[in-house]
C-alpha cells in the first residue's frame, strides 16, 4: 500500500513542477482564451461561418504574404538588375567616347529606342538632397542596392507618387547624368492582378460556401425551434420535417419518437390518475351513504372528517393531473383573466389590484394557465387581505409579479413549498383544507410552458410570486 502512494505522489510531482515553472503563463492562457469566447458568436450559423471563413483568409494571408516577399521581390530585383546594368553600359560608352559628338547622339538614341531610356547629361551641378523614403516600397530599396553594387557612384532616386516614369541622377566626373525609366522596367506593377484575381475568387467561392452552409444549418434551426416550441407546450412549426444530413434526420427522428413517448406517458399518467380517483370517490360516496343513513353520532364525527380529507386529496390528484393533461395553445386575454380575478376577490373580501403592460393577448394553453394564475393568487387570497398583480408582457418575455402583505415563507422553505403535498403550518395554518398541491401544480404548468416561479420578499411585507414565461 505504502508503494502505491508513493508511486502516485511520484507520478503527480512533475505535473506540479511544470506548472511552477510556467509560472502565469497557464492562468494567463485561460483568461484570453475566456475573453476570446466571451466575444465569440453563440449561433451555429455565425460559428460555422467562421470556421469557413477563417481558414481561407489565413490561407489568403499566407499566400499573399508568400507571393510578396518572394515572387514579388525577386521578380523587383530581376527588373531593376537590367535597368541598372543598361545604365550602367551607357555611362561605359559615354566615358570611353567623352570627345565625339557623334558617339553621345548615338548613345542617346540606342537608349531610348533599344533600351528605352530617356538619357540627357546635366552640367555637374551637386545632386539634389535626398527626399523622404516612402513607408513602403521594395522599388526605391532594389533599385539602391543595385545602383550601389553596378556603379559604385553618387547617385538620387525619385521613385515616391503614382507617375510611371522614375527619375534617376548619376554623378560623373564632368557631368550628372540623368535617366527617364519606366517603372514598369524596373518594378513588378502588376502584382495588383494576381491580388484582384485571388480576392474575387475567394469571394466567389464564400458565397458559394455560404449557400450550402445555409442550407446545412436550417434543419438544425428547425430541430431546434422544434425542441423550443415543445417545452414551451406548444405543437412544433409546420415547415418542421425530417431533411438535412443524416445525423441531423436521425436527431430529428430521435425528437420525434422521444415527444410521441413522453406525450403518450402523460396520457397514461393522466388517465391513471382519473380512473383512481373516480373509483375511489365512489366509495367515498358509499361511505358517505353509510354514514349518512346511521344518523349524527359521536363516534361518526371523527370519520366524516376523515371522508372530507380524503375527499379534498382527490379533488387536489385530478386537478394534478389535469395539470399535466395535453391541450392546444391558443390565445388568453389577460383583461378577461384580471376581471375573472378581481371578481374571486370581491367574494372573498379581499383588495386586489392589477396592472398591465404590454399587449393582453398572450399565447398559452388557456385553462393550464388561468389555473396557474387561479391557484398563485387564491393562495394569496388565503392568507393576505390585500393582494397586487402586475404584468408586463414584452416581446420575447412575459412577468407576472404577485405581492400580498401575509406572512410570508421564510427563505430557507421557498423551495420546499413547491413539493407536492406540502404545508407550512407553521406559518400559514389558517386554512387546513388544502392538499399541498396548489404550487405544485402551479410550478409544473409554468415549467410546461417553457418558464418557472420564483418566491421572494415582498415589498407589501408578505410574499412575492414572479413568473416567467417565453412569450
Amino acid at each position: 500500500m505504502a508503494s502505491t502512494e508513493t508511486t502516485t505522489i511520484e507520478r503527480r510531482r512533475p505535473a506540479g513542477w511544470l506548472l511552477r515553472a510556467l509560472g502565469p503563463f497557464p492562468h494567463l492562457w485561460r483568461r484570453f482564451w475566456h475573453r476570446v469566447s466571451r466575444r465569440m458568436p453563440k449561433r451555429l450559423y455565425a460559428r460555422s461561418l467562421i470556421i469557413v471563413i477563417a481558414p481561407m483568409i489565413l490561407l489568403q494571408s499566407v499566400v499573399a504574404f508568400v507571393f510578396m516577399e518572394r515572387h514579388w521581390q525577386t521578380v523587383t530585383q530581376r527588373l531593376s538588375m537590367a535597368v541598372t546594368r543598361d545604365i550602367a553600359a551607357i555611362i561605359d560608352m559615354i566615358e570611353t567616347y567623352p570627345e565625339e559628338e557623334d558617339g553621345y547622339q548615338n548613345v542617346l538614341r540606342i537608349a531610348q529606342e533599344r533600351l528605352g531610356l530617356k538619357v540627357d547629361l546635366m552640367p555637374p551641378d551637386p545632386l539634389p538632397s535626398p527626399g523622404p523614403k516612402p513607408f513602403f516600397s521594395i522599388l526605391d530599396e532594389v533599385l539602391s542596392e543595385e545602383i550601389t553594387r553596378q556603379i559604385n557612384r553618387p547617385f538620387w532616386l525619385d521613385t515616391v507618387g503614382n507617375s510611371n516614369i522614375v527619375e534617376i541622377r548619376i554623378q560623373l566626373e564632368n557631368a550628372v547624368l540623368r535617366v527617364f525609366a519606366r517603372r514598369s522596367s524596373a518594378y513588378a506593377s502588376n502584382t495588383h492582378i494576381f491580388l484582384l484575381w485571388m480576392v474575387g475568387t475567394s469571394l466567389v467561392l464564400i458565397a458559394i460556401a455560404v449557400l450550402f452552409l445555409r442550407n446545412q444549418i436550417r434543419p438544425i434551426q428547425q430541430l431546434a425551434a422544434a425542441a423550443e416550441s415543445f417545452g414551451k407546450g406548444r405543437p412544433p412549426p409546420p415547415d418542421f420535417r425530417l431533411r438535412g444530413a443524416e445525423e441531423v434526420r436521425r436527431a430529428g427522428a430521435a425528437f420525434i419518437l422521444m415527444r410521441e413517448r413522453i406525450e403518450r406517458q402523460i396520457e397514461q399518467r393522466t388517465a391513471m390518475l382519473t380512473g383512481v380517483s373516480h373509483d375511489l370517490r365512489t366509495i367515498l360516496t358509499r361511505f358517505k351513504l353509510q354514514l349518512a343513513i346511521a344518523g349524527p353520532r359521536p363516534e361518526t364525527e371523527a370519520l366524516d372528517k376523515d371522508i372530507e380529507d380524503m375527499q379534498s386529496m382527490l379533488e387536489g390528484y385530478l386537478a394534478f393531473a389535469r395539470g399535466e393533461a395535453a391541450e392546444d395553445t391558443g390565445q388568453l386575454n389577460l383583461e378577461t383573466l384580471f376581471e375573472n380575478l378581481t371578481h374571486d376577490a370581491k367574494l372573498r373580501k379581499r383588495n386586489l389590484t392589477t396592472e398591465l403592460s404590454g399587449p393582453p393577448d398572450l399565447l398559452v394553453r388557456p385553462a393550464a394557465f388561468s389555473r396557474l394564475m387561479a391557484n398563485l393568487v387564491g393562495n394569496a387570497f388565503r392568507y393576505a387581505k390585500n393582494v397586487r398583480v402586475s404584468a408586463v408582457h414584452a416581446r420575447g418575455s412575459f412577468t407576472v409579479i404577485i405581492d400580498d402583505d401575509g406572512p410570508g415563507i421564510p427563505p430557507e422553505k421557498r423551495e420546499h413549498v413547491f413539493k407536492p403535498f406540502v404545508r407550512l403550518d407553521d406559518a400559514r395554518n389558517q386554512d387546513a383544507s388544502g392538499t399541498g398541491l396548489g404550487l405544485s401544480i402551479a410550478r409544473d404548468i409554468a415549467r410546461s410552458h417553457g418558464g418557472d416561479i420564483m418566491l421572494d420578499d415582498s415589498p407589501m411585507g408578505g410574499l412575492r410570486a414572479t413568473v416567467k414565461l417565453p412569450a
